[in-house]
């Protein structure tokens, strides 16, 4: 090959191209992504590709799957959530006599106050009379009513569970009709929570406990009649009937029963009140109080003290040592307040010292 001939085979090789390089295939349009873009009006839509409308199908359906299991889950969470914060709030607010499944009973309230409820007896050189009382502290502070120990020379207790103990008269407050005990030689023992009787309102169910006749532990249950009665007792030891401390404190010696005299509503009850009394706001009730329950609890359906029983009226008898006369569903307590308002002054010998 001469030297022309290299030159002119190198000119159509720079007009034409390397031949090792084929030319483009011709040009075709492509469809657009489905999705993105619209066919022109009135043509119709390219087809999609199956595994495309696979991929679209599948996607919805986990979503779906998803949000229901979003939904399922936090129902679920959120029903556990509820469960939890009820439990919570049942064991939160379960009060003192609520029942196994957290409602109220007059049993369940029984059962977790009568530890708290002590009988109490009074002997003095003119006989012996049977009371109640309430435990305040677990170091044996008893809050019982005055008439029940005034004038006493010994006091004894006898607990729900059967023991006995002495008990020492801290403090008296003849005023209100009360008095403050305590049991000697006792630890552990079960106080009773104290209320507010600023909350009870006329209606509401109640529980009374105490040893009626020298029953020990006895129940009886009704609602709450009236509040703020003007009751009228005694306020002098040796008062009422002219008969002897026991007799007039409930179940007296001598075989005879004559309850504590009181005056209410301008009528006299149980006999005479003598001529020095005092008089309180009380409570009333219908559950059944009889010779025995003073000094004893009223409770509300939380197993809350609301007042110390200190009045009933008895039905008329023919004679003083009849028996038979008992309550008839007129009942008063000391509200609670009172109680809590005079402890002090009962533990620094109340206000008769």
């Amino acid at each position: 090959m001469n030297e022309n001939s290299s030159r002119d085979s190198g000119a159509d090789e720079h007009r034409n191209g390397p031949a090792a390089y084929p030319p483009p295939p011709p040009y075709e349009p492509q469809a657009p992504a489905y999705g993105t873009h619209q066919p022109p009006y009135g043509a119709p839509a390219p087809a999609e590709p199956a595994a495309r409308r696979e991929s679209r199908r599948t996607v919805p359906l986990v979503a779906t799957v998803a949000l229901v299991s979003a939904l399922v889950g936090g129902g679920t969470a959120a029903l556990i959530g509820n469960a939890t914060a009820s439990q919570t709030a049942t064991t939160s607010t379960r009060v003192v006599g609520a029942s196994a499944t957290g409602t109220s009973s007059v049993a369940s309230v029984a059962a977790a106050v009568s530890p708290s409820i002590v009988e109490v007896s009074a002997t003095s050189s003119g006989g012996r009379s049977t009371g109640s009382g309430v435990i305040v502290t677990s170091g044996g502070e008893i809050v019982t009513n005055n008439h029940v120990i005034s004038g006493a020379d010994t006091v004894k207790v006898r607990f729900s569970s059967g023991k006995t103990a002495t008990a020492k008269v801290v403090g008296t407050d003849s005023a209100k009709d009360l008095a403050l005990l305590r049991a000697e030689d006792v630890s552990g023992l079960t106080p009773a929570s104290l209320g507010d009787s600023r909350q009870v309102a006329v209606g509401d169910e109640v529980v009374a406990i105490g040893s009626p006749e020298g029953l020990t532990g006895t129940v009886t249950s009704g609602i709450v009649s009236a509040l703020d009665r003007n009751v009228t007792v005694a306020a002098d030891e040796g008062q009422g009937q002219g008969q002897s401390r026991g007799q007039r404190q409930g179940r007296g010696y001598g075989g005879g029963d004559s309850p504590w005299p009181f005056q209410f509503g301008g009528g006299q009850y149980n006999g005479d009140v003598g001529s020095s009394t005092t008089t309180y706001k009380a409570i009333q009730t219908d559950a059944s109080l009889n010779p025995g329950n003073s000094g004893g609890a009223l409770i509300n359906m939380n197993g809350e003290i609301i007042g110390i029983n200190s009045a009933m009226y008895s039905a008329s008898s023919s004679s003083a040592g009849d028996s038979t006369a008992g309550s008839i569903g007129l009942g008063f307590a000391i509200p609670v307040n009172t109680v809590k308002a005079d402890l002090d002054t009962l533990r620094n010998g109340g206000s008769d010292s």
